[in-house]
């Protein structure tokens, strides 16, 4: 745990373009301190961990993680689907992203532009029926593929496997 706010205050601060001293000044403490918690050579609170994020401008959330059940689909074949939808950085789900080659095999240049609402769709397509688990998750950004859901053209099986997820982030039956 201490890793992980070691890594998160020092990431705020330099995103936020302040010094050790700027922050600690913010935060009602000192700048070797700031060092300390950054170093990993002190562990801050809880409560010392959010107000140093607070003086960033930013906060922590805890996230339920991601679990995928493979979900037999018929003729032996199974689909990854995650027990709730994954939410991506904007920068990540409108990237442009080069489809792994068991997912895209038939097309000599596999980049796929996401920011592009049609090439999204096609490529959401291929990763729902042909992707693992770590393609989903760090190409499929849940809010965008309810909002494609309907236009998407996928296999009966697929559909159904994934339908629930749609149905409970949009409340509308999938």
């Amino acid at each position: 745990m201490v890793d992980v706010i070691t890594s998160v205050v020092r990431g705020a601060r330099e995103r936020a373009g302040l010094t050790q001293g700027e922050l600690a000044r913010r935060a009602g403490t000192s700048r070797p301190t700031v060092s300390a918690y950054e170093a990993g050579r002190k562990s801050p609170s809880l409560a010392t961990a959010q107000r140093l994020l607070a003086a960033l401008g930013a906060h922590l959330v805890a996230e339920d993680d991601i679990v995928f059940t493979d979900v037999p689909v018929g003729r032996g074949r199974t689909v990854a689907v995650p027990n709730h939808l994954p939410r991506l950085p904007v920068e990540q789900a409108l990237a442009v992203v080069e489809m792994p080659l068991h997912v895209s095999w038939s097309t000599p240049d596999r980049r796929v532009n996401l920011a592009d609402r049609h090439t999204r769709a096609r490529a959401y397509e291929q990763l729902l029926i042909e992707g693992t688990a770590p393609d989903i998750a760090a190409m499929i950004d849940g809010a965008l593929l309810a909002d494609l859901w309907a236009q998407l053209v996928l296999p009966l099986a697929v559909r159904e496997a994934w339908a629930p997820l749609i149905t409970a982030a949009t409340g509308r039956v999938a």
